[in-house]
């Protein structure tokens, strides 16, 4: 079983995402005028679900920034009287 990160995002302005492991249910190819597209259906265990191109569904962690999580256990580390 192949497993994608959630593309979803948590809030409106985009800084967060879902990030759970989605599995991949079904894959399949599309043509295009550029040639065939690697193709998939995704669910992540909250019910998020996405269908495309699979480069449409991959995502730059880094890029997004660190998610609810990281940002505590951020200040967790740095401790309550640390500058943000």
């Amino acid at each position: 079983m192949m497993f994608l990160d959630c593309p979803e995002y948590l809030d409106r302005s985009g800084a967060a995402r879902c990030g759970l492991p989605a599995a991949v249910e079904w894959r399949y190819t599309v043509n295009s005028t550029d040639g065939p597209l690697e193709s998939a259906m995704i669910r992540c265990p909250l019910g998020h679900f996405f269908n495309g191109p699979v480069e449409a569904l991959l995502w730059d962690k880094a890029a997004a920034g660190p998610g609810p999580e990281d940002r505590r256990s951020q200040d967790a580390v740095r401790g309550p009287d640390a500058a943000s």
